[in-house]
């Protein structure tokens, strides 16, 4: 009975150190992405962003989203990338699979004296669907949720103001589902992500589902465009 027991512990302690051993390279290997996923602290070195205003919203597929935004006139740069959940360095597969807490997302980097926050918000609720839970048009899951991510109270307070606006002026049919929560860890996604729309105008998607949204941004804000004048 004590040698059954004996080998019983031996062979358990093997597989706790073994999987100990896992662990530790998994986690080892989360030290660097082997997409090209970097943390936006990284990838935004060197590209003259810092001194600038920062806004993070998530509104189905980054490659809408990305767009929609690139177009306005004092907006510098936008990346797109994963936002809102646990995991570090989440590849695009993990954050479609629906296990990492994700949302696809775009950091916004924008000059507050040539557009404001609060007109970042009007673009936003015209670019997608805030009335559809955890879905936009034919993607669905968390990943695809409706949100802001604030940086600071001053943003926080802007969204709520504004989202209580849409909802007693009855801008939608359906009540706004649009979370508000702070600003996490960025992940900026894979490059072959980063410009997506303007390098891929003929894919498919792009032509059903993006398209039809960023015409919408550009004609609803025709004069709030870039080479047009500011608002």
């Amino acid at each position: 009975m004590k040698k059954s027991l004996l080998l019983l512990f031996s062979v358990f302690l093997i597989t706790f150190n073994s999987c100990a051993q896992n662990v530790g390279k998994k986690e080892k290997q989360r030290e660097k992405s082997p997409t090209g996923v970097m943390r936006i602290s990284d990838y935004i070195k060197g590209k003259n962003l810092d001194n600038l205003s920062v806004a993070t919203f998530a509104g189905g597929c980054f490659w809408c989203t990305e767009a929609s935004f690139d177009r306005l006139n004092g907006v510098v740069a936008v990346i797109s990338g994963y936002t809102g959940g646990s995991l570090d360095y989440p590849t695009y597969e993990e954050v479609c699979a629906e296990n990492t807490g994700h949302a696809e997302a775009v950091n916004i980097y924008f000059d507050p004296a040539i557009i404001s926050f609060e007109n970042l918000l009007k673009v936003f609720f015209v670019a997608h669907d805030p009335t559809t839970l955890n879905r936009q048009g034919p993607d669905r899951g968390e990943s695809y949720r409706s949100a802001i991510f604030y940086h600071g109270l001053a943003q926080k307070e802007a969204a709520e103001k504004y989202i209580n606006e849409l909802t007693a002026t009855k801008s939608f049919l359906s009540p706004i589902v649009t979370q508000v929560t702070e600003a996490k860890e960025f992940w900026a996604a894979e490059e072959y992500h980063q410009n997506y729309y303007p390098q891929n105008p003929y894919q498919p998607y792009i032509l059903s589902v993006s398209k039809p949204k960023v015409e919408k941004v550009e004609k609803t804000f025709s004069t709030w465009l870039k080479d047009k004048r500011s608002n």
